[in-house]
């Protein structure tokens, strides 16, 4: 049967080139801990390495072909063994050597001759000293693990809420079916296509700005919630005195998340987006869109780039008064509009990775009921 006792020791590695004193600290130190002997600084690697790694190491420093200064510094080095407390144990007493010592990460810096007391109060220090960071580091581990925990839960919850919002605003129109996600995957493909681009990539060229946008694109049309169904719904041509208050569902939905934002007290990063995806997806490069009739450069590059993806989704999408368009002409007609109603370079960008928006439209593809 295992000695309990044994394997809840500390394990120390001893690392010395003379036997006799590997001999005398084995002794000093076997009743106290588990003891592991190295006589030189690449065999003391090995153990460091092999099985569960010592508690601490007492390392020499004049020994052959690896001195005890290199063998610190490769343990320092290596991860799996750079937290492990070294104390040098040598006969090697200027000031010079023992502040080497400490630079190169050493806890500790004993002078032969050693007095055994002095050793055993050391040694015992410095263990204690390692299992309260021991215990520090595990606890952070956790802590560090709990907040990633609810850090992918409120996100979640972000994601649910805002295809929450974004559904309500869609379910008024009952043939808009998957046009928030496949929307939502237009703009993530058409930025990551840009975000090395001259024009894009101080913008585009972070992670964290492309999965904002991914999260803010499904409210780019919260707004239509205000729209009153006989015109949100008509099957029909809109009336010019329509088409005026269809366009408020723009400045409706900006408005919307602004008064969010004040209840909650809090801006958030992606509801920034979704106030300028909201408010500027309607503007045409050429100045003739809504509602503020902005043009070039001056639309928000999130509006551009969902400016394209909302077309060509209504365009190849059955709507309540009209059937779907083909691929093909879809596609022309946002070439047609290339400089007038769209960045002539968000263009290029959309047809140059237009398989990648095939597949989308196909993955999210509307169930198709009978009728």
């Amino acid at each position: 049967m295992a000695d309990t006792s044994y394997m809840d020791k500390p394990a120390i590695l001893i690392v010395d080139d003379a036997p006799d004193n590997l001999s005398l600290m084995s002794g000093l130190l076997k009743d106290l801990y588990k003891v592991k002997i190295a006589n030189n600084g690449e065999r003391a690697l090995k153990v460091a390495l092999t099985g569960t790694p010592p508690d601490i190491i007492l390392l020499d420093i004049m020994m052959p072909v690896m001195d005890g200064y290199e063998t610190c510094r490769r343990l320092k080095a290596n991860p799996e063994t750079r937290d492990i407390p070294v104390i040098f144990l040598t006969a090697k007493a200027e000031i010079e050597d023992e502040m080497l010592g400490f630079e190169l990460g050493a806890v500790d810096y004993i002078t032969k001759p050693i007095s055994p007391p002095v050793l055993l109060a050391r040694v015992k220090t410095q263990l204690q000293m390692k299992q309260v960071r021991d215990y520090l580091k595990d606890q952070n581990e956790l802590l560090e693990a709990e907040v990633q925990r609810r850090t992918q839960e409120v996100v979640a919850v972000q994601e649910v809420t805002i295809l929450a919002m974004a559904s309500l605003a869609e379910t008024r129109d009952n043939d808009t079916g998957n046009h928030i996600r496949r929307t939502q995957f237009y703009v993530k493909a058409l930025a990551e296509k840009l975000r090395h681009h001259p024009r894009f990539s101080y913008f585009l060229d972070v992670d964290k700005t492309i999965d904002l946008l991914f999260q803010a694109a499904p409210l780019h049309d919260i707004g239509k919630v205000g729209i009153p169904d006989n015109i949100l719904l008509k099957p029909g041509p809109f009336t010019e005195e329509e088409f005026e208050i269809m366009k408020t569902h723009c400045k409706l939905g900006r408005n919307s998340i602004i008064a969010a934002e004040q209840r909650i007290g809090v801006e958030l990063p992606f509801l920034s987006f979704a106030k300028e995806v909201a408010y500027s997806h309607q503007e045409k490069w050429d100045g003739t869109g809504y509602p503020e009739e902005l043009s070039g450069d001056d639309i928000p590059i999130s509006g551009r780039l969902m400016a394209i993806a909302d077309v060509y989704d209504a365009l190849i999408c059955r709507r309540v008064y009209k059937e779907g368009m083909s691929h093909e002409k879809a596609v022309g007609i946002i070439i047609e509009g290339k400089g007038s109603h769209f960045d002539p370079d968000v263009v290029d960008a959309f047809i140059e990775i237009i398989d990648e928006i095939v597949q989308i439209a196909k993955r999210y593809e509307d169930t198709k009921h009978d009728p």
